[in-house]
């Protein structure tokens, strides 16, 4: 497998379909440090086809929900994400999961990968990122602020697995744009919001 870190890395982010969740759940146990500090457990051996088949609530507005994955030069997954486009209000892209292999943490995969979806996004008309990042897995909220971030509002006794969480929603201007523009148009992301 290439450095995913080096500029000559080939690395992508390609749409998973229905007959790779097999592939999608291998990689999940192969890399459970996500479930295990998230959820408080490794993934069950449905947590592939769950996470690809989750529906949204009916009254949540979006274009698209898709799970991603980045194959390195061997076929090997060495990350996936999940991502629901026009969430809300249009042009606002929601990472729902970003998991990168094990193997590659703390080697500045995690930046190479995550810039190229980034970049995936916003050449789809992202203006706007947001993810929901849980408070006290301090590896990932270094990650999301380093990469741009800012909190705009915490969401108490969210139940994830064998846990009630803490998540503080996050977001990202692509384009430009203002945090004040963004709260003006997603209300449930406003900190006074219920």
């Amino acid at each position: 497998m290439p450095d995913p870190t080096s500029s000559s890395a080939k690395a992508r982010c390609v749409a998973l379909e229905a007959d790779e969740i097999p592939r999608l759940q291998r990689f999940f146990e192969e890399n459970p440090g996500y479930f295990l500090a998230v959820n408080g457990a490794p993934p069950d051996p449905d947590a592939a086809r769950r996470g690809h088949e989750f529906k949204l609530p009916p009254n949540w507005p979006f274009s698209r929900k898709m799970t991603l994955g980045f194959p390195g030069s061997d076929g090997a997954m060495v990350a996936m994400a999940d991502v629901i486009s026009d969430l809300f209000v249009d042009g606002v892209w929601h990472i729902g999961l970003f998991i990168v292999a094990s193997t590659l943490h703390g080697s500045g995969a995690a930046r190479t990968l995550y810039a190229q979806l980034e970049h995936a996004m916003r050449d789809r008309g992202a203006r706007w990122a947001r993810l929901g990042v849980v408070q006290g897995n301090v590896r990932a909220e270094r990650f999301w602020e380093t990469m741009g971030y800012v909190e705009v509002r915490k969401r108490l006794g969210v139940e994830m697995g064998e846990k009630v969480n803490a998540l503080r929603v996050m977001v990202k201007p692509l384009d430009g744009g203002a945090l004040p523009d963004y709260l003006r148009q997603v209300a449930r992301d406003r900190p006074e919001s219920p």
